[in-house]
């Protein structure tokens, strides 16, 4: 039906456009059926900011009153907000591109909000294979520094 639409669309407008459908990847269900939306979608962008929240059961709004002190007692390593949760979240992408891989082999695979901004998760993501990396503007020149970076280590291309 998307399709249909936007096809029709730009006849009627006289307007020439290469596009792709997909879906943003936002919530743990969505990753672990990721073979089944791929059926239909020709792109994943995770959503990592709301998936973290829905993965760890807590708003990223309200995780500043216990976070802190979460991470001086060492119950957890880091704000998971800033830097990618590689266990927890990052297995749920690994889930969600390999299931989508598996069923859509031209699958473009990316990441936006602040995870894509962050060095630690950029080496993450390009060792995942995404595509790209999207994040507020301020952070593009480290991200980009981050991505060389993560190619010459592993040797995969990513783009911001």
């Amino acid at each position: 039906m998307i399709k249909r639409t936007g096809d029709a669309v730009l006849e009627r407008e006289g307007v020439e456009l290469s596009y792709l459908i997909g879906t943003m990847i936002e919530v743990p269900r969505a990753a672990v059926v990721a073979d089944e939306i791929a059926e239909i979608a020709e792109f994943f962008s995770f959503g990592t900011n709301d998936l973290t929240q829905m993965t760890f059961g807590f708003s990223r709004d309200d995780s500043g009153k216990f976070l802190t002190d979460y991470v001086k007692k060492n119950v957890m390593p880091g704000d998971p907000f800033e830097s990618l949760d590689q266990s927890g979240v990052g297995g749920l992408v690994h889930i969600a591109c390999e299931k989508g891989r598996q069923t859509n082999a031209n699958l473009k695979l990316g990441v936006c909000g602040e995870h894509g901004g962050d060095p630690a998760s950029i080496k993450f993501f390009d060792g995942e294979g995404l595509n790209y990396v999207s994040c507020s503007p301020y952070r593009v020149p480290v991200a980009r520094l981050a991505a060389a970076q993560a190619t010459l280590d592993v040797g995969l291309n990513a783009t911001v």
